[in-house]
């Protein structure tokens, strides 16, 4: 150890070791991070040009050290080898969903319904829908995002859904009573 770091070891060993078990309740844990820091330290101590930043710079590297940790620790998890993959899987849901969307799109009342049809099943963007209707780009967004937001009180009236982590349908049963002439495909 040459003897910038021996005086960095010495004046703030006791500091960091504080900073760092105060963030990890593990000793052992603490010990090694520890470790870990005066060894970034030893390493890059020549690029500390400014002595008035040694402390601020020891503990961004005390600091980083920490998160680099925890990022470490992150849980994993197993995937079951019979996992689907959304190309074979959410497909089928996804088809037999679409199936709903025609009925609950023609149950809307007419300023949603033509806005919802026109950009969701006939591929306008919702500039071109605004340019089409002669509403405000705002307008065309609103009356989009507000029938949407009917058609998704619809479906879950209808039926119960089961998503994945990222939020996207897997699976789904009807609520028999609830769906009506709206949604052919959960009765």
């Amino acid at each position: 150890m040459d003897t910038a770091s021996e005086q960095i070891w010495h004046d703030y060993h006791d500091r960091l070791k504080g900073f760092v078990a105060a963030r990890v309740n593990d000793p052992a844990e603490t010990e090694d991070l520890l470790q870990e820091i005066f060894l970034r330290i030893h390493r890059h101590i020549d690029s500390v040009d400014n002595a008035e930043r040694l402390q601020g710079w020891l503990y961004r590297i005390a600091r980083n050290a920490v998160i680099d940790h925890y990022r470490r620790r992150r849980p994993t998890v197993d995937l079951p080898d019979d996992l689907q993959t959304p190309e074979t899987g959410d497909a089928d849901v996804h088809r037999e969903l679409e199936g709903c969307l025609g009925p609950m799109i023609s149950a809307l009342p007419e300023p949603y319904h033509r806005a919802v049809q026109l950009t969701e099943l006939d591929g306008l963007t919702q500039q071109e829908l605004a340019d089409r209707e002669g509403l405000s780009l705002s307008g065309a967004k609103s009356r989009v995002q507000r029938g949407r937001a009917m058609i998704k009180s619809m479906m879950l009236d209808c039926c119960h859904f089961e998503f994945d982590q990222q939020g996207r349908v897997i699976d789904y049963t009807g609520k028999v009573d609830s769906c009506g002439p709206r949604c052919g495909s959960c009765s």
